[in-house]
């Protein structure tokens, strides 16, 4: 059974920091590429940032290079979004995506 969960949202003021985790199972995590996606209240869903399966290819919007960092474990079958020098437009449901599975996202709300 392949799931994927995402964790550690939360409300956060602007210039403060959140760790996202994604935890992955039911399919090759280590060779699989793993992606963060984001929707803001009435936009579309957008791609934040994805990182290979060896962590050699990784990739960010403009909107995020330089605050967000992804990561991986893959003997934990874990990737993480740290997430740094946050603004009010960072705010929205943040999915976790491997493969076609998605992650039931995760409330990230930036305010003061």
């Amino acid at each position: 059974q392949v799931r994927v969960v995402d964790s550690g949202g939360g409300l956060v003021q602007p210039g403060g920091s959140l760790n996202l985790s994604c935890t992955c199972s039911g399919f090759p995590f280590s060779l699989s590429y793993i992606s963060w996606y984001r929707q803001a209240p009435g936009k579309e869903r957008e791609w934040v940032a994805e990182i290979s399966g060896t962590s050699v290819l990784i990739n960010y919007a403009d909107a995020v290079k330089g605050r967000f960092t992804i990561s991986r474990d893959n003997g934990k079958n874990i990737a993480t979004l740290q997430m740094n020098d946050l603004k009010p437009e960072d705010t929205g449901v943040y999915y976790c995506r491997g493969q076609n599975y998605w992650g039931q996202g995760t409330q990230v709300t930036v305010s003061a």
